[in-house]
C-alpha cells in the first residue's frame, strides 16, 4: 500500500526503501464538467533547485520544450494536450543516483497553459494528484491527493524531493500561485523571455 499523505507532510523516500534508484512521479487531474470555451491543456514541469531554492542555470527547469537534463536524472515523458482517460495524465521519470551535487531539491509544479487567456484556473481542476512509483518493482510509493480547492491560481506547486542527510524524502507541498509558469520561473530564479 502507498503512503497517502496530506499537505505539509514529509516522508522518507530511499531510507525506508534501500536501493531505491529508479522513480516514476505521475501527475493526474480532471477538468470538471462546465465549459469554459476552451480546451484545458495542463502541463507538468521540473524545477532542480539549490541550496539556495533557485535553479543552478535555465538547464535545470524541465518541461514540455526542454524534456531531459543533461545528467540525464530527469526525463519528461512528453506533453498530454487534453488530460483525458484514466490515471496519470504527464509522467517523469528520475534516476536519483544521477541528481547532480548541486541539487538540493526537485519540485513538480503543474500549470495551466495559456491561463489567462482561457479565462481558467484550478479552481476548475479536480482530482488533482501526485505519485511516485518504484520503477524496477512497480510499487506505488505515494501519493498525495490535492484535496485543496484552489479558486484562482493558476499554478501549483504539487510536491518536491530534496535530499536530507544523504537520503531523499519527499514533501507534499499543495500551494498555489497566480501568474502561471512565468510566476513559478520567477520563484525559482529563471529568466522568463
Amino acid at each position: 500500500m502507498p503512503i497517502n499523505l496530506s499537505k505539509g507532510q514529509k516522508v522518507d523516500l530511499t531510507k525506508g526503501n534501500p536501493g531505491l534508484k529508479n522513480i516514476m512521479v505521475g501527475l493526474g487531474w480532471d477538468v470538471n464538467a462546465f465549459d469554459s470555451g476552451a480546451d484545458f491543456d495542463l502541463d507538468a514541469a521540473v524545477f532542480m533547485v539549490g541550496d539556495n531554492g533557485r535553479c543552478p542555470t535555465e538547464k535545470e527547469f524541465i518541461f514540455y520544450g526542454n524534456l531531459e537534463h543533461t545528467s540525464g536524472a530527469v526525463k519528461h515523458m512528453g506533453d498530454n494536450l487534453t488530460g483525458e482517460g484514466e490515471g496519470d495524465d504527464e509522467q517523469i521519470e528520475i534516476d536519483l543516483t544521477r541528481i547532480p551535487a548541486n541539487v538540493s531539491k526537485v519540485a513538480f509544479t503543474v500549470t495551466i497553459y495559456e491561463a489567462d487567456t482561457r479565462r481558467q484556473n484550478f479552481g476548475q481542476v479536480s482530482n488533482a494528484y501526485i505519485r511516485i512509483v518504484d520503477v524496477t518493482s512497480g510499487r506505488e510509493l505515494i501519493r498525495y491527493d490535492l484535496g485543496e480547492d484552489f479558486s484562482i491560481e493558476t499554478a501549483v506547486v504539487v510536491g518536491e524531493l530534496y535530499r536530507h542527510n544523504g537520503e531523499w524524502k519527499f514533501n507534499a507541498i499543495g500551494s498555489g500561485f497566480q501568474g502561471g509558469l512565468a510566476a513559478l520561473c520567477g520563484h525559482y530564479g529563471i529568466e522568463v523571455a
